[in-house]
């Protein structure tokens, strides 16, 4: 099982959902879709939940090229 990271090449705002969607195995934008409806149709509460993430979950390490595919 993988480690859950935040992505530094897959980001928008702190690099979550791309972390969380490669961890998952699915697209990116479907997960950044997904959660931008539910954080309006909850009232702020995954925004909320977001912002805490955000926090707590670790940045990718920089050695970690694995998945990178812009490096030719």
């Amino acid at each position: 099982m993988t480690k859950l990271y935040r992505s530094r090449n897959d980001k928008k705002l702190s690099g979550l959902c791309g972390g969380i969607a490669q961890w998952l195995g699915i697209d990116a934008t479907i997960l950044r879709v997904i959660t931008v409806v539910a954080a309006f149709f909850s009232f702020g509460t995954v925004a909320l939940l977001y912002i805490i993430l955000s926090i707590l979950v670790p940045q990718e390490p920089y050695g970690n090229f694995s998945d990178r595919h812009d490096f030719y």
